[in-house]
This record gives C-alpha cells, structure tokens and sequence, in this order.
C-alpha cells in the first residue's frame, strides 16, 4: 500500500527481498509485487522520493490478494517526538483489502494501522519501538511487544523499526519456500536470516513522561543516585509516601513498578558508558548501581536480549583524535 509521507524503505524493501528470492529459485517466480495508492498518481514518500503506484486500492480489491503489506508513515514534533500517521481513509481501504487477502503484513508504524483497522484486536503484535507504548495506550485489546524483530500471528504479520522490513521479508519467503531458500536470500543481502537479539537493544527506555511534580521530581532523584540502594522503601521515604503509594504512583505515570524502573534507568546509563567508554565491566556495574557484573549482565538479558560485551561490541562509538 502506498500513501504520502510512506517511509521510503518500508517500499521498496519487501520487493528487493521478493526479487533476490527469483534469483535463488525458479518457484520464486510466483511474486509479483504490486504498489496500490488511493489513485495511480505519483505519491510522495517521507523521504521527497516519488514512487509510482501500478493500481488504485479499488482495482486491487477487485481481486485476490495472496499477501498485504501494509508499511508506515510518521511526523516528528516539535520536541522530536515521533507519531505514528492515522489517516481514517487508508484505514478502511487497510479493511476492505485485508479481508481480500491471504496474510496480512505492517511495516514497522503501518502496525498501528492494522490495529486502527482491527486487525490486530486479541493479538500479539510488534511495532518500532519509540511508537510501541502509544500502539499500547491507543489499542488495549492488543497485546504490544516492543523488542521482536517481527512477530506471527496466524495469517497476520507485524514487523519492528524500518530496516525489519526486510527481516519480516525473508520470514515470508521462508514460510513459501523454506529456510534454505530464506538463507540463500539473506547471504545476498548479507544479513542474518534470524538476527540475534531484538530491537529493544535499540531503543531509548528513558522516553516515559510522568505528569505530577512528584514523579518528576523522584526521576530526577533516581537519576543522581544511581549508586545508591534505590529500594521501594528509599524512594518512598524520600517521597514522604507509603510503600503502596509510591508503587501505585509508578504503575499509574510510568506505566511500571519502582524497581523496574530504576533498572530501565541503570541500564539505560550502563548503555551510555558502554558507547562512549572504555571502563571494565566492574567499573559500569559499579557506577550505574548494579553492584556486580552478574547483576549488570542479567539485567541486560532481561531488557534488552543481549550482554554488556556484545552491546559494546556493536555500539561503541569510534574514539575522536
């Protein structure tokens, strides 16, 4: 589907993923790939690149669709916010071609799209990470999870952040031609078939806005403690609030408990030293509060699906001389 302001790479990904496929088997030759836009008029992506559609939404209702990707579009506020792109009339037409459709597929933001629609209502479903608590706000009877790279379920399909668009791809052509086929495609795009961790290791955690000067201000104070104990009981009494209180006023702004909290935010400076320092392990452990290195590297499996030393490896920004 196309649309104005579509993400670029949500387009044209899929079908160079499909094309590479016909080069690695004859079988391949089943797709044929089909862009479909309100009118066949030029339509403008994100990016200032125009793409021509090859049918209207109506001609491609008139007929059987075997798979609907459906991408995303965003804009960016003031505060460089991002919000996913809702139009009501794409979401019907996102209906009416669904229910022509074999599988439904969302690119990255084009997830909230399928939920506008429905289509996701009772499922478990994935989208970019900076948009994933708003797909969970907006869409409750969704199950949101915010750190697979892609995610089935049944005949619907919902893919992560941008370039997963070609992830999501190769699991298709996997699911019609088999993991071989998948493979031999992925080594052409020199890519892994299955990446090894999720794309919460990309994320920013820090993004939760609390609305009461009381969360704010027990924020802030975790953020300059780090290396104290930060127990339930310390914050509370900082805040001159009960136990109960302080984890219910958690549960209500941010959206989870105090300690998981504090560890999303000892994480995310551990992130920050891994990027931008050379400090052992004990040191990042000892600086962010976690106290040991086991603890530091458990918190990392549990947030964001990988160790201290591989984040490093793939995120440590080059020395500047």
């Amino acid at each position: 589907m196309l649309f104005d302001g579509v993400d670029l790479l949500d387009v044209t990904g899929p079908p160079e993923v499909f094309s590479l496929a016909l080069r690695e088997t004859e079988e391949a030759a089943g797709y044929r790939v089909l862009l479909a836009a309100a009118t066949t008029d030029p339509v403008t992506t994100g990016a200032g690149v125009r793409v021509l559609p090859d049918v209207t939404f109506a001609e491609a209702a008139a007929g059987a669709i075997d798979t609907l990707i459906v991408p995303g579009a965003v804009e960016v506020d003031a505060e460089r916010r991002v919000h996913p792109l809702v139009d009501p009339r794409l979401v019907e037409w996102v209906r009416v071609l669904a229910a022509r459709a074999h599988r439904v597929a969302s690119v990255c933001v084009g997830a909230h799209l399928l939920a506008a629609a429905g289509l996701l209502d009772g499922r478990r479903a994935t989208t970019h990470w900076s948009t994933a608590r708003r797909l969970a706000a907006d869409h409750p009877a969704v199950t949101v999870d915010a750190d697979p790279i892609f995610i089935r379920e049944g005949d619907v399909w919902t893919g992560a952040g941008i370039s997963a668009c070609l992830d999501l791809s190769l699991a298709l052509i996997a699911d019609d031609l088999g993991e071989a086929v998948a493979l031999r495609v992925a080594r052409q795009l020199v890519m892994y078939l299955k990446r090894p961790s999720g794309q919460s290791q990309f994320s920013a955690p820090l993004e939760q806005v609390s609305t009461t000067r009381r969360v704010e201000d027990l924020r802030h104070h975790v953020l300059r403690h780090l290396d104290a104990p930060l127990t339930v009981a310390d914050l509370a009494a900082y805040a001159h609030v009960s136990d109960r209180h302080l984890t219910r006023l958690f549960k209500t702004e941010l959206g989870m408990t105090p300690h998981a909290y504090v560890e999303s935010v000892r994480v995310e400076k551990a992130r920050q030293e891994l990027e931008s320092s050379d400090a052992t392990l004990e040191r990042v452990a000892a600086l962010c509060g976690f106290g040991t290195t086991d603890t530091l590297v458990r918190a990392f499996r549990r947030r964001l699906n990988t160790t201290p030393t591989e984040y490093r490896r793939r995120f440590r920004l080059p020395a500047r001389h």
